[in-house]
């Protein structure tokens, strides 16, 4: 086992694992921008070295000032959290050729599920079922050809990267060039590769995914299902488990996890997301690190992933078999995010804090009064986790978690949630991806 952790990260999610490694008895180390100084996570952690300024691209996109953090330290590995280098083979390979440990999967692997175009030809391969599309793009006038064969309306991708960057709805062939041409232009700023392919766009689907976890021994655990289909612009706001898959659809899902595991010689916790049009299953990507809303699935499984995670890192065995994970009541994770009602992000100081309490309601933060939320970075400034015994007692114990949920001194989308819990594609279930916006055209 380690005995010393360095966090590339910040914010809730170098909070949660910080926290898990105190638990563990190994030391935490934190880095942080200048931005960050009276982060909570540099106050928390056993040490805290300053790798750059507020820009992500100085500091927390700094593989090198990471790097150097990791040496002067002496951390025998690296949790890179989610989003900036968490996916990043580069950063991976880097951390082995320093004798760092990174905690996940190796650099290849992460690569290979990185490249959306190859994670769906070796999963096609491995037998799961893919959204009908094409192979990557060279030119608008394959797009064009291509547009015509799977039909619209269709789904310009990116080949890299995610948060739904590099993606363009297409309803029709007059809108094909524009929407081409930005989607490259964006994949391109965005993760240095403009690469691009095409997928059918399904509608009135959910977005379903399978939570996993896998050793160096060929064992392989899947956790669950959360759905994550109440979404805006790609990004999700309310998940939840178990999902309204039924028995059947369920049992294929935990299958395809298995299979794509074993086909891509996965270690460590992934995600892989699929879509569900009511009748099938189709394979969308697999993420190769920890999920913002992990929590979902720890509270219905009572299973740290975080932890595990660090220990099939480290060389350990899973101690649990599939036989082993038992699944109880009902969990919902709401993102609480630091924007208005235009979804405009809300900078600035925390004059006031009261956090919910009472069974079985967890609040994953980083905020605490007096705290100043920078504005150099992502608006989630939390996730409030409730879990009940049934979904309609999870909704109520949501909905009274936030309203007591108070915080002063900024905009923040509690309210925006309730009116979420409370559509009635909600309550009974029914909702898919197109949910937020049908609200909105209500309003």
């Amino acid at each position: 086992m380690f005995s010393k952790i360095l966090i590339a990260n910040r914010g809730e999610v170098a909070m949660r694992v910080i926290r898990a490694c105190k638990e563990m008895g190994v030391s935490a180390v934190a880095v942080f921008s200048e931005a960050d100084r009276d982060a909570l996570h540099v106050s928390l952690a056993d040490e805290a070295y300053c790798i750059g300024k507020a820009r992500t691209q100085d500091s927390y996109l700094n593989i090198n000032a990471i790097l150097s953090a990791a040496m002067a330290s002496k951390a025998e590995a690296i949790h890179p959290g989610y989003g900036f280098l968490s996916e990043n083979p580069e950063f991976a390979r880097l951390c082995e050729e320093n004798c760092v440990a990174f905690i996940g999967p190796g650099a290849d692997i992460i690569a290979k599920m990185g490249d959306k175009d190859e994670a769906r030809r070796t999963m096609a391969q491995a037998g799961l079922p893919v959204i009908p599309g094409s192979d990557l793009l060279s030119h608008i006038d394959e797009a064009r050809r291509e547009s015509r064969r799977i039909g619209f309306p269709l789904l310009i991708k990116a080949r890299s990267g995610g948060g739904g960057k590099g993606i363009r709805l297409v309803n029709d062939e007059s809108e094909l060039e524009r929407a081409y041409n930005s989607a490259t232009a964006e994949a391109q700023a965005a993760f240095g590769d403009g690469a691009v392919y095409m997928e059918k766009y399904l509608t009135r689907v959910k977005h379903i995914e399978a939570q996993v976890i896998a050793d160096n021994f060929g064992n392989i655990l899947c956790l669950g299902e959360r759905d994550c289909s109440m979404q805006r612009g790609k990004q999700k706001l309310i998940e939840e488990s178990p999902s309204s898959l039924d028995g059947d659809a369920r049992g294929k899902m935990f299958d395809y996890a298995v299979l794509a595991c074993r086909a891509s010689n996965y270690r460590g916790v992934g995600t892989l997301e699929f879509l569900y049009d009511g009748a099938s299953l189709y394979f969308m990507e697999m993420n190769t690190r920890l999920q913002v809303e992990h929590p979902v699935t720890e509270m219905r499984t009572q299973v740290d992933l975080v932890k595990w995670q660090i220990r099939v890192a480290s060389g350990a065995k899973l101690s649990l078999a599939q036989k082993d994970i038992s699944f109880g009541g009902h969990a919902i994770e709401c993102r609480i995010n630091a924007e208005d009602r235009d979804f405009r992000p809300s900078p600035g100081t925390i004059k006031m804090l009261h956090v919910p309490g009472g069974p079985w309601v967890r609040f994953d933060t980083a905020i605490y009064q007096g705290y100043t939320i920078p504005p150099f970075y992502d608006s989630m400034i939390g996730k409030l986790i409730v879990h009940a015994h049934t979904r309609d007692e999870a909704i109520r114990k949501m909905k009274a978690a936030l309203c007591e949920l108070i915080i002063e001194g900024i905009d923040y989308n509690a309210q925006l949630q309730m009116e979420l819990l409370s559509m009635p594609e909600f309550e009974n279930s029914t909702y898919t991806t197109e949910a937020i916006d049908n609200l909105r055209r209500q309003v």
